[in-house]
C-alpha cells in the first residue's frame, strides 16, 4: 500500500516527466507551462498559500519565542545587501570600474547595511553577537588545526562541522 508520500512523489515524477517534450536523442526542450504545474505541484503549502504561511509564522514565533517579523527582516536584508555588495565587487573584477577611495566607500556602507541587518538577526534570535563571533572564531579554530587555511580541511570537515 502506498503512502502518501509515495503517491505524491510518484505524482510530482509524472508531473515532471511530462515537463519535457523529447525533441530529439540528444536534447529535450522544456514545455514552460507544464513545468509551471511542476513548479507548483513540487512548492510548500506555505509557499503557496499566504493563510498558510501565516499559520506557520504565528506557530513558529509562539512555540519558539524568536521575533518572526524580526528574523525574516535580517534575513532578506543580509541577502539583498550581500547582493549589493558583491555587485560592487563584480563591477570591479569584471566591468572595470575603479576600485578608488570612492568605490571603497560604496563599499563600506554597503558593510555596514550588511550589519544592521545582521545585529537585527541577533536581536531576532536573542542572540549575544559578541558570542556569535566567538563561536565562529572556534569554529574555524577546530576546522583548521594549524591555524592555517587548509583546503583537505575546508573540503573534509568533521561530523557536525557547519
Amino acid at each position: 500500500m502506498a503512502t502518501g508520500r509515495t503517491r505524491r512523489n510518484r505524482k510530482y515524477r509524472q508531473v515532471f516527466e511530462i515537463a519535457f517534450v523529447e525533441e530529439n536523442k540528444l536534447s529535450k526542450q522544456v514545455d514552460l507551462n507544464a513545468y509551471k504545474e511542476f513548479v507548483r505541484e513540487v512548492t510548500s503549502e506555505q509557499s503557496n498559500s499566504t493563510s498558510a504561511l501565516t499559520e506557520t509564522l504565528d506557530n513558529l514565533e509562539n512555540e519558539s519565542g524568536v521575533n518572526i517579523a524580526l528574523l525574516m527582516t535580517g534575513a532578506i536584508g543580509l541577502s539583498s545587501e550581500g547582493g549589493e555588495f558583491a555587485e560592487i565587487v563584480k563591477k570591479c573584477i569584471f566591468q572595470g570600474k575603479p576600485m578608488d577611495d570612492e568605490t571603497v566607500f560604496h563599499c563600506k556602507r554597503e558593510l555596514g547595511d550588511i550589519m544592521w541587518y545582521w545585529i537585527s538577526a541577533c536581536r531576532a534570535l536573542n542572540l549575544d553577537p559578541n558570542e556569535v563571533v566567538a563561536e565562529n572564531v572556534n569554529k574555524l579554530k577546530a576546522r583548521y588545526p594549524g591555524g592555517e587555511f587548509d583546503v583537505f580541511y575546508s573540503e573534509n570537515r568533521k561530523e557536525g562541522d557547519l
